[in-house]
């Protein structure tokens, strides 16, 4: 069967670990779509998880830092100019000017996926002359594409107020798992952060916190920038029995693991609209797996909360605020038996099945202008 169009997709992390990226194509594969999600090699790059759709990895002579980011560009460049497809997928600005090149050069559609508000990152938010450059980037070529989607209505807000582009909002969240946790037992009480071990994540306070915690430990599933400062952390205040870290995991891994813990966090600092007006992924895997979370009192938290009492939010990321939070959750069962109750009712809501109409929608738009 001939596909509707062929959609090349393009990021610029490790393809195995990208859990919306993954549903992303896989349901643009089973529309009908010949979809390839092109990544990058890293240093410790583990081979390829075989998915639905094709895969392609840029091998590149620098990993960090503005070579990098030029080098992978110019890289990307190529491979788009003389790959064979209908419609160019550019996620977050990072890999956007490729795309808008290649775009205008071969008279195709570009759409662009923001997973975030790029240029408030907090690594670029403190660092004003490559702000200036990423938002130069930004708006040169945001305010020309004409199909757009992002993750939450906030950043649809700031997009359209700052660039007049009206984005669809496509929801980074899980599939349905199945509901039957009976034969799941909680008896170490493990408090769960998955993610990025990245600044700004409340990452070093939650370390802290924990020397006050009795009858619970702490995993964190992830790797970043601060994977080595913040093991020296956790042996220099003695932890080691309270923390682990897991490194990397493969989605499937962690999506068996979540149900087994016993709290979830979702920990960013203010620094930045990026974090600001954020709705990670993590916080709705907390809620499919029934798992009461803790999250920053934030907009887009809010909302949920508003509707479903799922979390505790939390003003501030002192140490001391953490503590009392997770204290809460050890100690007061009454509360956490309701969140979780609560949990079992906003699972049928935030589900992967119905964000894909949406997402689905954008490429039947898309589809018009190739006809």
């Amino acid at each position: 069967m001939k596909p509707k169009a062929s959609i090349v997709c393009t990021v610029i992390n490790d393809l195995n670990y990208d859990q919306r990226m993954i549903r992303i194509c896989s349901a643009l594969t089973e529309a009908g779509y010949d979809v390839t999600l092109v990544g990058r090699v890293k240093r410790r790059t583990v081979p390829l998880v075989e998915r639905k759709f094709k895969q392609h990895r840029i091998r590149c002579w620098f990993y960090e830092g503005k070579l990098f980011y030029l080098e992978y560009n110019i890289r990307l460049f190529f491979f788009l100019l003389f790959s064979n497809f209908n419609i160019i997928n550019s996620v977050d600005l990072d890999t956007i000017l490729p795309g808008y090149f290649v775009s205008g050069l071969r008279g195709m559609p570009q759409v662009y996926d923001a997973h975030e508000y790029f240029t408030e990152q907090p690594e670029i938010v403190t660092r004003p002359k490559v702000q200036k450059v990423w938002k130069w980037v930004e708006r040169y070529t945001v305010p020309k594409i004409r199909y757009a989607y992002t993750v939450c209505h906030s950043l649809a807000d700031l997009f359209k107020k700052e660039y007049g582009i009206e984005c669809k909002v496509v929801r980074n969240v899980p599939f349905r798992i199945p509901d039957d946790f009976s034969g799941i037992k909680k008896e170490e009480r493990i408090i769960l952060y998955q993610g990025s071990l990245n600044d700004g994540r409340g990452l070093e306070e939650v370390i802290d916190a924990m020397q006050g915690i009795d009858g619970a430990v702490l995993w964190l599933a992830g790797e970043g920038e601060l994977s080595d400062e913040l093991r020296k952390r956790v042996t220099d205040k003695g932890l080691e029995a309270k923390i682990r870290f897991l490194g990397y995991l493969q989605p499937e891994v962690l999506n068996a693991l979540t149900p087994k813990v016993y709290i979830g966090l979702n920990l960013l600092q203010n620094k930045g609209l990026n974090y600001y007006y954020s709705l990670a992924n993590k916080s709705f895997d907390y809620i499919q797996s029934l798992v009461p979370s803790i999250n920053m009192d934030f907009p887009e938290y809010r909302k949920i909360r508003e509707e479903f009492e799922v979390a505790l939010l939390i003003p501030d990321l002192q140490p001391a605020t953490i503590k009392a939070a997770i204290s809460e959750l050890l100690d007061n069962d009454n509360l956490y038996q309701q969140l979780k109750e609560n949990c079992k009712k906003a699972r049928e809501v935030y589900i992967w099945e119905k964000e894909v109409d949406i997402l689905l929608g954008v490429y039947e738009e898309v589809i018009k202008d190739l006809k």
